[in-house]
């Protein structure tokens, strides 16, 4: 989460409140099992690279029906600027390696022509969303969870748009990666 900002947070928690019938799922990806099975010449090539994180990159791409997100104002732009943080973070609480890039806000790795960083991109992508490094958490009424945002990625697995999933968020700020 924000990993488009300077300091991305720490960790988030997530509420359950009203969970429809079907799907409203949550997928979590475990980025140092990503990166502990990332094949070696694939680590060479990231190992030590940076990367641009943007908010705004996919910001007007469409979810589900039509763009669901509003136009941001330059105040609101001014605020999202675009980042740059290492394409493997160190933990600074155990010290292991994690892929810090993600589909929704990684751009480019910097320094690469843009064909070999969307290619590399691209693997990392799909690496990290391997079966063997999801979690897939079904909401029970009232769970709570809490996730480390240094080494997880998440995605809302959606739901019909007809039915309610609310869910309160909180957010823990963070430090610089490195």
């Amino acid at each position: 989460d924000l990993s488009y900002k300077e300091l991305p947070s720490l960790g988030s928690m997530l509420h359950a409140q009203e969970l429809p019938s079907e799907g409203g799922d949550t997928l979590f990806a475990d980025m140092h099992k990503a990166w502990d099975s990332l094949p070696e010449a694939l680590r060479k090539a990231v190992d030590g690279r940076f990367a641009a994180h943007s908010y705004t990159a996919r910001y007007s791409e469409t979810k589900f029906e039509g763009n669901w997100r509003p136009t941001l104002t330059p105040e609101q732009l001014a605020q999202v600027q675009e980042v740059v943080h290492p394409v493997v973070r160190t933990h600074p609480e155990n010290g292991r390696k994690a892929l810090f890039v993600s589909e929704g806000f990684t751009t480019r790795i910097v320094g690469l022509p843009e064909d070999e960083s969307r290619q590399l991109l691209a693997e990392l992508y799909a690496h990290s969303v391997l079966p063997e490094n999801i979690y897939r958490h079904q909401w029970q009424p009232h769970d709570l969870v809490f996730w480390d945002n240094r080494s997880l990625i998440h995605l809302a697995a959606g739901c019909p748009s007809h039915l309610r999933r609310k869910l309160y968020r909180t957010t823990i700020q963070g430090d610089a990666p490195y």
